[in-house]
C-alpha cells in the first residue's frame, strides 16, 4: 500500500527539532514567509531622539524610514531511495518504514548543522577564549594541544553578552560533547548539584551557569587559529591548528524560519520494479542584527 503523503509531511514537520532542540531557542519567524520559501520582515527605523527638559522651539521635524529585511530559505533534499517490491514482501520487517526514518534522521542532523553556522559569529569583540590547562586536541584531524574549557570561561561569553546590553533571561550555551565533559569535570559536587537543578530532557537543557542554559550536541561549529579566529565553512574539515568552539547566543538574537515540506512518492514504478520516495524541507535562519550583537563565541586556545 502507499503511505499518506500528508501524514509523512506533517511527520516530518513535527520531529524536525526532535534531539535538535537548541534549535527551539530561537525566534520563530515562520510568519513571515511568503510563498513558503521566502522569509519577508518589515524592520522598523531608528527611535526618536529624546531631549530633557526642551528649551529650543520648534523641535526639528524627523521622519522614521523603514526597510525589510528579505531571505530565501534553502532546500533541503533528499536523494530519491528505491525500495524494490520484492523487499517489501520478503523481509520481516517493514523496510520501508526503517528506510525513511533514516532519512528524516539525516535530514534533521544537516538542517540543523547548517542553521548553527548560519548563527555563528566572527570578528573581533564576539569571542573569548578557554584558559585551563593544556590537553590534547580532541578535534579529529587537529594536532595539539588547547587549553581546556573551563567553568570560570563561560565568565568570559557572559561579560561580552552583559556589555552588549543583551537581557539576562533566555541566554543560552551550545557546546559539543568534549567541551561539555571538561566543564562538568571542572565544577566540585556541590557546584554540579545546583547546575543539574535546570536540568530538562524536554527542552534539551543540561543546567544551568552563569546564566546560560546548558545545551550540547556532537559538533557545534569551528575556527581558525587565527589572532583573531575565522568560523570554519560549513562541512569543512578542520585544519590542524583549529580550535573546538562554544557558541552562546540570546534567543532574540537569532532566528529560525521553516517553509515547506514536501514528501514525494511514485509506487510501484515498473521499470524500478519498486517504489521510489524522496522529501524536501525548506528552512534557513540568520542572526538577527546586522552588528552580531546577543551572539558571542567561546573558542579554544593553543597551549
Amino acid at each position: 500500500m502507499a503511505i499518506q503523503r500528508e501524514i509523512w509531511q506533517d511527520h516530518i514537520e513535527g520531529n524536525l527539532f526532535k534531539n535538535n532542540e537548541f534549535l527551539l531557542a530561537s525566534t520563530d519567524a515562520g510568519q513571515y514567509v511568503l510563498q513558503g520559501k521566502v522569509v519577508h520582515i518589515p524592520q522598523a527605523g531608528a527611535a526618536p531622539n529624546i531631549v530633557k527638559n526642551r528649551t529650543s522651539l520648534p523641535g526639528t521635524i524627523v521622519q522614521r524610514t523603514d526597510t525589510d529585511i528579505t531571505y530565501t530559505l534553502d532546500e533541503y533534499t533528499t536523494d530519491p531511495i528505491l525500495i524494490p517490491y520484492a523487499e517489501t514482501i520478503e523481509l520481516s520487517y517493514n523496510k520501508r518504514e526503517s528506510v525513511l526514518g533514516e532519512y528524516e534522521s539525516s535530514l534533521k542532523q544537516t538542517i540543523a548543522d547548517n542553521l548553527i553556522f548560519n548563527w555563528a559569529v566572527s570578528g573581533a569583540g564576539t569571542f573569548a577564549r578557554t584558559t585551563g590547562d593544556a590537553v590534547s586536541s580532541h578535534l579529529t584531524g587537529t594536532t595539539g594541544n588547547r587549553k581546556l574549557f573551563k567553568a570560570k570561561d563561560l565568565k568570559a561569553a557572559q561579560l561580552l553578552l552583559n556589555k552588549q546590553n543583551v537581557p539576562m533571561e533566555n541566554r543560552y550555551a551550545l557546546m559539543s560533547a568534549d567541551m561539555f565533559q571538561q566543564l562538568t569535570d571542572d565544577l566540585s559536587v556541590s557546584e554540579y548539584r545546583d547546575f543539574s537543578t535546570a536540568y530538562d530532557a524536554k527542552d534539551g537543557v543540561l543546567g544551568r551557569l552563569f546564566g546560560f542554559k546548558i545545551m550540547m550536541r556532537t559538533g557545534v561549529v569551528t575556527y581558525t587559529n587565527d589572532t583573531i579566529p575565522a568560523l570554519n565553512s560549513y562541512g569543512a574539515t578542520p585544519g590542524t591548528a583549529d580550535n573546538d568552539a562554544v557558541l552562546c547566543w540570546h534567543i532574540d538574537a537569532v532566528e529560525r524560519a521553516l517553509g515547506d515540506v514536501k514528501f514525494f512518492e511514485r509506487v510501484d514504478d515498473p521499470t524500478y520494479y519498486g517504489s521510489i520516495y524522496s522529501a524536501s524541507v525548506r528552512i534557513g535562519g540568520r542572526k538577527r542584527r546586522a552588528d552580531n550583537k546577543g551572539v558571542v563565541a567561546l573558542i579554544q586556545a593553543a597551549a
